[in-house]
């Protein structure tokens, strides 16, 4: 047994990865045969997350707010507390906060065999966040 006490610090989310302000919570993280990695992510209104993959999915939990997300060539969909969205393997997808509210979800996943967790690409435009393309 490992107990962690409340000593990591909040991370401010990489702006490689993320369009306006996201701050990130450390739940859990790979060690050994353990592959699960899980995290409290806080966005600000409007913010959300570049086009990105999971080599084996992601579970999101929101938590608190209001948020957004999408599939590629899917609608924009609404998701408030107590919402729960799978992203299949490989399904190229985005989420993040709606324009007017704060949105915190659980994000849950398995790394690979190499430890990556995901595989980011290109920024979602102001359009596809609307609903007007992606």
């Amino acid at each position: 047994m490992q107990v962690t006490t409340n000593s990591i610090e909040t991370k401010v989310g990489p702006g490689e990865w993320f369009t306006g302000a996201v701050y990130i919570d450390l739940v859990a993280e790979p060690a050994g045969s353990f592959r699960i990695s899980a995290n409290s992510v806080h966005f600000t209104p409007g913010a959300r997350t570049a086009w990105h993959t999971h080599p084996h999915g992601q579970t999101i939990y929101v938590t608190e707010g209001v948020g957004r997300c999408q599939h590629r060539g899917g609608p924009v969909e609404i998701i408030r507390p107590g919402d729960r969205v799978f992203f299949e393997p490989g399904e190229e997808h985005w989420h993040g906060a709606a324009p007017d509210r704060f949105m915190t979800h659980l994000a849950m996943l398995e790394v690979d065999d190499d430890g990556t967790s995901a595989t980011w690409g290109e920024h979602v435009t102001d359009e596809e966040y609307d609903g007007n393309g992606g």
